[in-house]
């Protein structure tokens, strides 16, 4: 079905790119404005906050499943293994290491400065998640070394 010289495909992703970019920010600034108003009289603003968080979270994920899906053609039989595998690279070079400074701030905050250091304490546990998101990031690192040196092939 084409509307001139747009095809309905066409069209869908132009909506969804509107949405994302547009709607979605300018929605979630409204959503804090709400929340500044609403804190200023006093008032719950979690849900403002909410709101604002969810806005930009669709915006996110609209941008993040257009990149990973747009960087192989359509028909191309391995746009599923790239996808899956630029999301598994994501996670291990963006989230882990992310999430790994957030646990040692909260387990800073948590431990304290002249408090024990006790192996059940919750302190520990972060610092130890902490370690445990940077092993898992660094060793897909080095299995992603592996795989590149190995598709050189031999030497």
């Amino acid at each position: 079905m084409n509307l001139g010289n747009m095809s309905f495909d066409q069209a869908v992703l132009n909506l969804a790119n509107w949405m994302g970019n547009v709607i979605m920010p300018t929605l979630a600034g409204l959503f804090i404005i709400l929340a500044i108003l609403e804190f200023s009289k006093g008032r719950e603003v979690s849900r403002s906050a909410y709101g604002a968080l969810a806005c930009l979270l669709v915006s996110g994920l609209t941008r993040m499943f257009e990149t990973f899906a747009g960087q192989r053609a359509w028909n191309d039989p391995d746009l599923y293994w790239v996808a899956l595998t630029t999301l598994i690279n994501w996670l291990g070079n963006v989230i882990l290491p992310v999430y790994a400074a957030a646990q040692v701030a909260a387990g800073a905050l948590r431990s304290g400065m002249f408090s024990s250091i006790h192996p059940a304490s919750s302190g520990l546990r972060h610092f130890v998640t902490a370690a445990l998101c940077l092993l898992v990031s660094g060793l897909l690192r080095l299995a992603e070394l592996f795989v590149a040196q190995g598709t050189a092939g031999v030497t």
